[in-house]
């Protein structure tokens, strides 16, 4: 007789993009594969909100809903939860408001100011983040993010700019003197860090390609899965 899978259950969940569903999902089961292996003892979903019924089809009573969004803004706090309904689950912090965050991104900065050769020298990092007409928790997380690195990263001058509101990514850009970064404050890849971002960049001529998005850097499957075993107060060994 077969035993029932008794292991705890992750869904990891992102906006994707409506127009192209297919790529963002992909990119997300490649970053539940990768959670898989170092959670054994889990079971690891992967779904965007975007690929019609993925969502809802992975969703199981009790599982942890890990939100791949960067604020507790309109999507994930509004759109989630109506598409969870009154399916029992526990919700995890969203990826940009984990503790930790800040300190992965130090450290992925500090590598590239090393390969710049830019070391003991001052610099600027713009973090390009969404922001959002609907409200001012999506703009909020990329600020306080931004507080939260300065004194991680002492010689860096960090400002922000956003997609949908004010200052434009363009404006904050055309203040950028020559030692300068662009950080896109951002889950995952899409049009947004692909066109808008590079496009806002050139316009302030600023000649720079923008780094990966913060939810591509290095050490984000290990910060995800710290921040699901502390969901369950359990500690995997790896």
């Amino acid at each position: 007789m077969m035993m029932p899978d008794r292991r705890p259950i992750a869904l990891i969940t992102a906006h994707g993009q409506p127009s192209a569903p297919q790529p963002p999902e992909a990119a997300l089961a490649r970053l539940a594969a990768q959670l898989q292996d170092l959670l054994p003892a889990w079971h690891i979903r992967a779904a965007t909100l975007s690929a019609p019924g993925r969502f809802e089809g992975e969703l199981t009573p009790g599982a942890v809903i890990y939100p791949f969004f960067m604020a507790r803004g309109w999507f994930a706090g509004k759109v989630l939860s109506r598409r969870i309904g009154e399916v029992p689950h526990q919700m995890a912090c969203p990826f940009g408001l984990d503790p930790a965050l800040p300190a992965l991104v130090a450290s992925a900065l500090e590598d590239e100011v090393t390969r710049r050769g830019w070391t003991g020298q001052s610099y600027e990092l713009l973090l390009a983040a969404h922001g959002s007409a609907r409200g001012p928790k999506a703009a909020q997380a990329a600020e306080d993010f931004a507080t939260a690195l300065r004194p991680l990263l002492p010689q860096a001058r960090i400002t922000t700019g956003f997609v949908e509101q004010e200052p434009l990514i363009e404006t904050a850009a055309r203040v950028l003197r020559d030692r300068a970064l662009c950080l896109p404050f951002f889950a995952q890849a899409g049009d947004h860090s692909r066109i808008d971002i590079p496009q806002s960049l050139t316009a302030a001529g600023f000649t720079d390609a923008p780094l990966p998005v913060t939810g591509a850097l290095p050490g984000v499957a290990h910060l995800i899965a710290r921040a699901l075993e502390n969901c369950l107060g359990t500690r995997v060994t790896r």
